[in-house]
């Protein structure tokens, strides 16, 4: 696996900032930034900054995708996680006004990460 990969930001190479600068005197152009490949962002912590140099350009990305991104796994049923019936505990804040503190806790043992 190489050590670095290109961002894939969609308007990576439009901003004018010198670390983006390359090419021969007469020949400049304005590129994509490479993206390093290390034990922090690849393998079991894979992120987004895998793929792109900050969260700017993921977003760019994102939005131009979008639809593409989503079709890969639509959701066609809402996700749901079993509670308990919320409890609602009367408190007594600041100035003596009351308010209501409400818990809620999840049913059974979780067996999924979150």
């Amino acid at each position: 696996m190489s050590s670095h990969v290109w961002c894939h930001g969609t308007k990576c190479h439009i901003p004018h900032t010198l670390d983006r600068v390359r090419g021969s005197k007469g020949s400049k152009v304005i590129r994509t930034r490479k993206v390093k490949q290390d034990k922090w962002n690849t393998g079991d912590r894979l992120s987004l900054y895998s793929y792109f140099c900050s969260l700017g350009c993921y977003n760019d990305f994102a939005n131009a995708n979008i639809e593409r991104i989503v079709a890969i796994a639509p959701r066609t049923e809402p996700l749901e996680t079993p509670i308990n019936d919320p409890v609602k505990t009367k408190q007594e804040g600041w100035g003596g006004r009351t308010y209501y503190d409400t818990e809620i806790t999840k049913k059974g043992v979780d067996t999924q990460s979150e």
